[in-house]
Parts: structure tokens; sequence; C-alpha cells
């Protein structure tokens, strides 16, 4: 049975105010979900929006949404890691504005079939499209020592080892193939934190970033923003966790030449490299207020980090500052 979910776009005022959006524009929401920003920012002006989605739930849900916003909104089928190729499909170049909402939507997460959840019982799935090996491939298929690494690097999960061990002497009995059967062997050899969380939540973070490469598509993403945005263009995203924020970081310090000398005791200019990219919004990005957590709890996690593109040329792949 699907779970009805109420779509609480995060931070959704903190968006619409860096993307600021004028008539006439182009913009990019490369991760439509549920069409939250999307909205929002069709309503601001009377722009173009091309927003991406691989999974075929939320094109079936946007089919109100491009009637009533027709001719302005268009929805292009695929990965935002993408996005450049798909934009061209549509002789797209070039853009005044680009919002990345980072991970799982709550559509997703909130439907048992889904299999993203420990919450509800489903088949193990994980994927944010209809393609590639399901989370159940993965955990039925892979070596221990690579389903270590899997929770350990995406879920930050400590006891990854013993995570993987009891997973592969399980599936020596009987192979996985739903999501509750998976959190209780999780649950039997990763004690309960004071904090409460679930013992399975980081490996369940780590299994699904890993069956959708969700940190590769951000990169992707990243770097194909930098080749489309013009002059003064806006790139706002939204991340959920400390692995996919430290990347958002990264590539924005880096592009705006605000990485920091090679020591704090020693100070000094960075080596010589590109010019500049993008100019920072601000160097700390923006959190949920007060109020944003206590109506939306899954805000809580929430950093928007913000850039404006410059006159200088997209960095070469392989380029450092």
């Amino acid at each position: 049975m699907t779970t009805q979910t109420v779509h609480i776009p995060v931070l959704l005022n903190e968006v619409v105010n860096d993307m600021a959006v004028r008539d006439g524009e182009t913009v990019v929401d490369g991760t439509f979900g549920a069409g939250g920003y999307a909205r929002a920012l069709l309503d601001s002006a009377a722009i173009s929006l091309f927003a991406i989605d691989r999974d075929p739930a939320a094109h079936e849900r946007a089919r109100p949404l491009i009637t009533a916003y027709a001719p302005r909104l268009t929805l292009l089928n695929g990965c935002f890691g993408d996005m450049e190729a798909l934009l061209a499909t549509r002789g797209i170049n070039r853009v005044d504005a680009i919002v990345l909402d980072i991970g799982v939507s709550s559509p997703q997460i909130d439907t048992p079939e889904r299999g993203f959840s420990f919450r509800f019982d489903g088949p193990l799935d994980m994927r944010m499209g209809d393609t590639g090996p399901t989370a159940a491939d993965v955990v039925n298929n892979a070596e221990e020592a690579d389903l270590a690494d899997i929770f350990y690097r995406y879920g930050e999960e400590r006891l990854s080892r013993r995570v993987a061990r009891a997973i592969v002497l399980r599936r020596a009995e009987k192979k996985f193939e739903r999501t509750g059967d998976l959190a209780d062997v999780i649950r039997s050899c990763v004690p309960k934190s004071k904090d409460g969380i679930d013992p399975a939540t980081r490996s369940f973070q780590g299994l699904r970033i890993h069956v959708n490469d969700e940190l590769g598509e951000l990169e992707r993403a990243l770097d194909a923003a930098e080749r489309l945005l013009s002059p003064g263009g806006r790139l706002c995203v939204v991340t959920f966790h400390s692995l996919e924020d430290r990347l958002v970081k990264e590539f924005m310090r880096a592009r705006s030449g605000n990485m920091p000398g090679p020591s704090r005791h020693l100070p000094g200019p960075a080596a010589a490299g590109p010019a500049p990219t993008f100019r920072l919004f601000s160097k700390s990005g923006t959190g949920p207020g007060a109020e944003e957590q206590a109506r939306n709890p899954r805000a809580r996690s929430a950093r928007l980090r913000t850039a404006i593109r410059t006159e200088a040329p997209a960095w070469e792949q392989g380029e450092a500052a």
C-alpha cells in the first residue's frame, strides 16, 4: 500500500530569494521531485523552466503542473548529472539559474514499494529511476569488503565491517528481498545510539547513495552548471547530509578562489590557477530556522549554498586552484 505524503519543500523561501529569477530568464530545476521549487519559481516571475527527473512517478505527478503552467514548464526525463546533454536536445546551452535539491524525495521515501525506508517493509529496491541494479542486487551479490566500504564511505557507519559480515552470513542461508528483513539484520549487530537514531539509518543511507550514484551525479551536475550558467547566473544547492554538503562546499570554495592557504600558521597565497568562475553568496550557507524545523523535521539537517557565476571561462577537467 502506498503511503500518502504531503511534500514540504525545504528552505523554499530562501531558495526563491537566492534564485532571484526575473521575467524572460531560462531556469533549471535539476531535481523536480514533487515540484515544490518549480511551482514557486514559476509563480515568482515569467520564466521558462526546464525540470529534470529520472523517476517515472515524478513525471506522472507533474502532468497537472505542466498543463497549468504551459508552455513555460518542460519536464525532461533523465539524471540531473546529464543536464547539459538533456538541455541540448531542446536547443538550450545557456541558462540563468539552476537549483538542485539533493537526495531522496519525501514521496520516494514514504512509499514502501520504492524500498528506500527501513520504517516501512517493502521490496528492497532503492532506485530513484527504473533501471540498473537494485539494493537487493547489491546486498545479495557484492563482496563483503565492498559492502563494508559502501556502508563506511557513503553511510559513515563505524561498524561497517560488522554489518557487512552479518549480511554475508545471512544471505548464505536466504537472499534478501525486503527492507524490513535487511533492517532487522543490521539492528541485530549495531547497538542503539543515545540520540535515538535507528541503527539501520546509516547503512540504508550508504546503500541508497551507492545504488543511485548520488555523489557522482552531484559532481557531474556541478561541473555542468559551471558550463551552462551565463555570467550573473545563480547556482543554488540544497543538501541534507555531510557528504553532499562537503562536496558542494569544496566545489564552490575552489571555483570562487576561497580555498585556504597551505597552513594557518604560515598563511600564504594559494598556487596560481584558473580565474574564479563563481562568487559565493555566503561562505557558510543557510540553514532552516527554528519555525521550519518544528514544522518539518526533515529540514533540520538541510543546508542551502548559493554561488553567482562570473564571466571567467569554465575550468578544464582536472584543473585546481
